[in-house]
């Protein structure tokens, strides 16, 4: 009896491993077919500007966002510009100069944030802003292959307001073989976040208490 006993159980444990192991096998089997899908869905180039929205919105950490940013508000597809994660001491003068830009001509119309320091701070923060503007549309400015989990962050904690998209193409990102490891590493860290970002979604909302600067 003790030994049928026993055989009984060393069956179940095998066909316990053996269904652990294909749902191991289905889970990264779903993981590795959503990498290929995020990586197939970054956007290649920014889409031509052809409506204006209420505010740029623009996300610090890359090449090329600043300048975006400050050329859609100078040719008037943005009446103003909010920049989220500005290092404290950092002004809208010297942003400018930085960007090689007079401030003379577009000071009047920035907005800096300097609270966030992450993704999700970044939507809660510009979210304060937008709602002390008044606002109902923005231009989200960020690097293409971040532009997923940020529109999942900002949608989540501004869900009326409309947000169309102007990723930056970085060069250090190679989409055409993004299994080299360099770029490898950058995505698969971005995908796994934006995972979270979305198994998150449905949470409420907290809030943050932007620090904002104006000229």
């Amino acid at each position: 009896m003790s030994i049928a006993r026993h055989l009984g159980s060393a069956r179940r444990l095998r066909r316990a491993g053996a269904l652990f192991s294909l749902a191991t096998i289905v889970l990264f089997g779903l993981w590795l077919t959503g990498l290929r899908f995020f990586v197939a869905h970054i956007p290649q180039q920014p889409p031509p500007l052809t409506m204006a929205t209420d505010a740029v919105v623009v996300l610090t950490g890359g090449r090329g966002r600043l300048d975006a940013g400050l050329e859609i508000l100078d040719t008037g597809y943005a009446r103003k510009l909010f920049v989220s994660g500005v290092y404290r001491g950092v002004d809208v003068a010297a942003l400018l100069r930085l960007s090689r830009r007079d401030p003379q001509n577009l000071q009047c119309c920035i907005a800096l944030g300097y609270v966030a320091s992450n993704t999700r701070e970044n939507a809660l923060e510009t979210a304060g802003w937008i709602r002390q503007q008044g606002y109902r549309s923005l231009r989200l400015v960020t690097a293409n292959y971040h532009m997923p989990r940020s529109l999942v962050e900002f949608q989540r904690v501004m869900p009326t307001i409309a947000i169309s998209q102007f990723p930056i193409v970085s060069d250090n990102v190679d989409l055409a073989h993004w299994w080299r490891p360099a770029t490898a590493r950058l995505l698969l860290s971005e995908y796994n976040k934006y995972l979270i970002a979305r198994s998150l979604s449905w949470l409420p909302p907290s809030s943050l208490t932007p620090q904002i600067a104006t000229p």
